[in-house]
């Protein structure tokens, strides 16, 4: 089934810039998905909390193991978050990040958990504000564009969805900042 997965950065980490983070989280990513492909990066202003630098995003697409179920995908994207420089206990909510990992889509699922003992295991599939995130919108829609053959057909079926939610949005601060052909020479 087709994974889609939402990538951001915007806080160096030790030496590494928050492209070079991307590309250590897409190395990474590819132990657990099959037939990735990945966007170009997309320089985009702060949501949420304004008092931060830009961030770069992506998305990534691939094919998961009908034995990956999404809690374990979970534990896994914060595992590849942490060793890439995130600690969740010390940073602000929709504040900076050295990286930072959302499922957006896994197949068909819908999906609506929460445990007030462990918000980590908190999971919503669809991404629940997939809808006012052109930064992610952009770059999915350009996934789909590229290679309709290779993405799920139910996913392919909300490409129009998809137009709509990023007019309404608009793509206002989001700016094209590296090919997804150059990022692809750094993976």
């Amino acid at each position: 089934m087709t994974v889609v997965l939402g990538l951001g950065s915007n806080k160096p980490w030790q030496q590494y810039s928050s492209i070079e983070l991307l590309v250590k989280a897409v190395r990474a990513l590819k132990a657990l998905l099959h037939d990735i492909r990945f966007s170009s990066v997309y320089e985009s202003a702060p949501m949420y909390v304004t008092d931060q630098a830009a961030f770069c995003n992506m998305v990534v697409a691939g094919r998961a193991e009908d034995s990956l179920s999404p809690h374990d995908l979970l534990d896994q994207i914060h595992k590849i978050e942490a060793s890439l420089g995130r600690d969740r206990s010390r940073e602000i909510r929709n504040g900076p990040r050295s990286i930072d990992i959302d499922i957006e889509f896994f197949g068909n699922k819908k999906i609506r958990f929460s445990d007030s003992q462990n918000p980590l295991k908190a999971l919503e599939i669809p991404h629940p504000r997939i809808n006012e995130r052109p930064f992610v919108l952009i770059p999915l829609l350009e996934i789909l564009n590229k290679s309709a053959d290779n993405v799920d057909s139910t996913l392919y079926a909300h490409k129009e969805e998809f137009m709509q939610m990023l007019k309404v949005t608009g793509s206002d601060g989001v700016v094209k900042i590296l090919d997804a052909e150059a990022f692809e020479k750094s993976v």
